[in-house]
């Protein structure tokens, strides 16, 4: 009798995303071993709460910050894996597969997802190759990539850390402290609505300002109000 594939549940940090929820949610529930999906909000004025009730997720509120905000809707998950995904960033149908071949390798504690834009512009391509390389020699994925980790793991390492900014760094090493992560063999699609509405260039001149000074020592907080910038 074939083993049945880990039960998922989907935290997804959510401010103001009535417009991008309702989608994301619907492809969700395509997906059969996802159990259990927790909104984990930072203060919505939109149609949020509503969408994500009607939906049938769970929906709590508390204090701005995506590393919060994961943090707390972890802790309410009773899953196999935790999923941690963007509001505009869609699952396909076949994810719980990919995830279970991923974590079929005991080393293996925690991965995400290749990922490609929807509707990019020419200056975005290759991002799935990015992917690639960034697992392959860093052993680190960008939050967007759909990041999951096996629920024990991520109980044994404290949980997701508590930051405003760049917690998809702070779980990554903390995870490869206690095994290995790898690249589902899946894509999920995610909106290019930020490099948009900011523009392609400018969006990746911030994001490596923001990388490079992490790595020089800036504290989240600082980083976070940096990337906020218009």
């Amino acid at each position: 009798m074939p083993v049945p594939n880990p039960t998922l549940s989907v935290v997804i940090p959510a401010l103001n995303e009535a417009a991008e929820l309702q989608e994301t949610l619907r492809r969700l529930r395509q997906v059969p071993e996802v159990t259990e999906i927790i909104v984990s909000d930072g203060g919505s004025t939109d149609a949020t709460e509503a969408i994500a009730r009607q939906a049938g997720a769970r929906f709590l509120t508390g204090p701005r910050g995506r590393g919060g905000q994961l943090r707390r809707g972890a802790q309410l998950a009773t899953g196999d894996v935790l999923l941690f995904l963007h509001a505009d960033t869609w699952l396909p149908e076949h994810a719980g597969d990919a995830i279970a071949n991923a974590l079929a390798d005991p080393a293996v504690v925690g991965g995400a997802f290749r990922k490609a834009f929807r509707d990019p512009h020419w200056l975005m391509a290759g991002s799935e190759l990015r992917c690639r390389l960034r697992m392959r020699c860093l052993q680190f994925a960008y939050a967007d990539q759909a990041l999951f980790v096996r629920r024990e793991v991520l109980e044994r390492i404290g949980g997701v850390p508590d930051v405003p900014l760049m917690e998809e760094h702070l779980l990554c090493r903390a995870l490869r402290r206690e095994g290995r992560l790898a690249l589902a063999d899946a894509t999920v699609t995610t909106s290019a609505r930020r490099f948009r509405e900011r523009g392609v260039l400018r969006t990746y001149w911030r994001m490596c300002a923001v990388n490079l000074r992490w790595h020089l020592g800036a504290a989240p907080e600082e980083l976070a109000r940096l990337y906020a910038r218009r």
